[in-house]
């Protein structure tokens, strides 16, 4: 396996939300548009020092809803990141309250902004028509790739976009808010997701939904589970029930309600890697967990027919 070195980070907000950020191979995503007083130094810190750029390849916005994307510090992230794209959630937000319309109107305008010096980013809506168009991914070309929307619902977080961040040592897949049971068991399904989630974002911030049950974790098999949680867990993220859940897979919980946490890949950085969940705004640890290692580091020397068994699965897409 080639040597990529790898960081993923989930963001302490201080209130309800989620921040992460995924760096591998000297690019660097940014997951959800959301930048608080509690967070701005430390995603500045990590953009340019811990990762040692001075802009953001992606910024990947999951959902409209404000927890994930807020119109009153949406300005401010683009202009520290400077993504050069934006993908933006495939369904139209609601005009009920105005908060999407206005942060499409920011994105909008700083495109526009963004054309006079010479790299205009590219705005890109993960609409079920776009993921349709995408080419199957290839086992072993090792692309994120994306698994929802595949329609529109009725319920806006269930065309929370879904994509497995698979271009380091480790892959994290990112749920959004999706909630419905039809679309846990088609993910399920899905080989690659069987045999390559390292990291996995809770869905809907840990809610016991119907969603994330037994028969999923079964399934997918993550080592660790990212819960994005404030201080004071107003909503009681992640629920007993998805605790109690994670506890009897053994996979390992970590949550942002008191500070960051970090994964990083480790060693030769082929494979292995290790999680820190920090204390507040310090460099402190509340826990670490070492020796843990990809599931795609195992099998990048599998023959041709191992490989084609494990990928059989059509329905997925790169990005």
């Amino acid at each position: 396996m080639r040597s990529i070195r790898t960081r993923f980070r989930a963001y302490h907000l201080g209130s309800a939300g989620s921040s992460f950020s995924y760096f591998a191979d000297g690019h660097f995503t940014m997951i959800e548009a959301r930048l608080t007083e509690e967070s701005r130094a430390q995603v500045e810190h990590e953009m340019t020092v811990r990762c040692g750029v001075d802009h953001a390849d992606v910024l990947h916005i999951t959902s409209w809803d404000a927890d994930h994307c807020n119109k009153h510090e949406l300005l401010d992230l683009l202009n520290l990141i400077r993504p050069m794209k934006i993908e933006c959630p495939g369904y139209d937000p609601y005009k009920d309250s105005g908060h999407g319309e206005e942060c499409l109107e920011m994105i909008a305008e700083y495109r526009s902004r963004r054309r006079n010096t010479g790299a205009t980013p590219i705005i890109r809506h993960i609409t079920p028509q776009y993921i349709r168009g995408l080419e199957p991914a290839s086992a072993k070309a090792f692309r994120d790739t994306l698994y929802n929307p595949v329609q529109i619902f009725e319920n806006a977080n269930d065309n929370s976009t879904v994509k497995l961040f698979r271009k380091g040592s480790f892959n994290v897949l990112s749920l959004g808010d999706v909630m419905s049971p039809i679309i846990g068991a088609r993910l399920r399904r899905q080989r690659v997701l069987r045999s390559e989630v390292d990291v996995m974002i809770l869905a809907h911030h840990g809610a016991d939904n119907g969603f994330t049950t037994k028969k999923f974790l079964n399934h997918i098999e993550p080592d660790v589970a990212i819960c994005s949680s404030d201080y004071d867990n107003m909503y009681d993220h992640p629920r007993q029930e998805i605790r109690d859940l994670l506890h009897e897979q053994g996979i390992h919980l970590k949550t942002t309600k008191t500070g960051d946490v970090i994964v990083r890949s480790t060693g030769d950085h082929t494979g292995g890697y290790e999680v820190i969940n920090l204390i507040g705004r310090s460099t402190k640890e509340s826990s670490r967990v070492e020796g843990l290692f990809s599931k795609k580091s195992g099998i990048l020397d599998a023959n041709g027919d191992t490989l084609r068994q494990r990928y059989g699965a059509k329905r997925t897409w790169p990005r």
